[in-house]
């Protein structure tokens, strides 16, 4: 059992959706990165509960920093973090515990711990967990961005609405002012009404988001099985609902002949470029200087309105379940700041481990 990730730059997560908390260590980060509750909260605020298409649960996820901090710079040892569940209604999980719900982690959980596991709200297999990523993840965003490398995700597909293709130029702003995180201002729209009318039939919708990530120097991973792809798809798929990634042109490339997959090299200002990135960034596991480019495809929110059939466990006899709480229609919205979080993680560990990050920063 882990619930971490990393060794030289580590993220350690933990609590429950309806117990008191939850929160995160991080191990390895170098003294002297200046970071505030400030840096937190922020990246906390773009997937918290109880605004336009998320869950109505409303928590206002203030973040306190309990430790790895001093005069606002990291002093070397572990930075706890933490934010109170203020909002939480257990009533309905009590009268249905022993009936799990379709498609969610009810069932194996129970077999796994014997019947003992948290059944509030999923416990730590609750989407409420990310949050515990989110906090991890902006340590580790702040510190890439002191060697110039920065992850920008946006959602691409809710449902069946699909967004175009985005400039690298300005996406991040874009993606900011949509309520779906959506580059694209005409597919967040229709994204936004098809989650809505999800909603109202008491249903969900999956969804995918792409991140890139910027400013990588070429020559970072590690193969066979510590390639980016490995490292990243390992933390990708921590992800609560998250059920498919591909890097560069993915699926697609199956279809294609060798003459169109292939990223042909030239020469920009005496710096090696290709001049299509197909591979995304990558090739043999290794980083190759263009933008890292991933897509991740969520499942819809299992938890949903409609009857659906189960199995009463306490009388081992098939019954019915229409599931109440409150639940994200589309669970890739907030997912879009937890991909971003969970891929700067797990790159902040790789340049660690490459020594690119050292165990103290300097003042500038």
């Amino acid at each position: 059992m882990s619930f971490g990730i990393g060794s030289a730059f580590r993220i350690t997560v933990f609590g429950e959706s309806h117990g008191q908390c939850i929160g995160a260590v991080v191990e390895g980060c170098p003294a002297g990165l200046e970071l505030g509750a400030a840096d937190i909260q922020r990246e906390l605020d773009r997937r918290r509960p109880g605004r336009g298409t998320a869950s109505p649960r409303s928590e206002g996820d203030a973040v306190t920093v309990e430790s790895g901090i001093t005069d606002g710079r990291t002093n070397g040892g572990p930075v706890m973090m933490m934010i109170r569940n203020e909002d939480t209604d257990s009533s309905w999980y009590a009268k249905n515990r022993n009936v799990p719900r379709p498609s969610h982690a009810d069932y194996t959980a129970y077999v796994k711990y014997g019947g003992f596991n948290d059944w509030r709200g999923g416990g730590f297999f609750s989407g409420r967990i990310t949050a515990g990523m989110v906090m991890g993840g902006a340590v580790a965003k702040k510190l890439l961005l002191r060697s110039g490398v920065r992850a920008v995700a946006h959602l691409i597909q809710a449902g069946g609405v699909k967004a175009a293709s985005s400039p690298d130029e300005g996406l991040e702003a874009r993606a900011a002012g949509s309520p779906v995180w959506c580059a694209d201002a005409r597919a967040s729209k229709l994204m936004v009404k098809a989650i809505d009318e999800a909603r109202a039939e008491g249903d969900s919708i999956g969804g995918a988001v792409e991140c890139r990530v910027f400013g990588l120097p070429a020559g970072i991973g590690e193969p066979v099985f510590d390639s980016v792809e490995s490292v990243l798809s390992h933390a990708v798929f921590s992800i609560p609902a998250a059920k498919g990634i591909e890097f560069g042109g993915g699926f697609a490339l199956s279809s294609r002949r060798g003459s169109e997959a292939n990223d042909e090299f030239a020469l920009d200002g005496g710096r090696i470029v290709t001049l299509t990135n197909n591979s995304g960034g990558l090739l043999g596991g290794i980083t190759n200087g263009m933008p890292l480019i991933l897509r991740v495809a969520f499942k819809p929110t299992p938890s949903i309105a409609k009857e659906q059939r189960s199995v009463d466990l306490s009388r081992m006899a098939e019954t019915t379940i229409r599931v109440g709480g409150r639940h994200d229609p589309c669970v890739a919205v907030r997912a879009v700041p937890v991909v971003e979080a969970v891929v700067s993680a797990s790159l902040a560990d790789m340049l660690k481990n490459a020594h690119l990050i050292g165990k103290y920063l300097d003042r500038s």
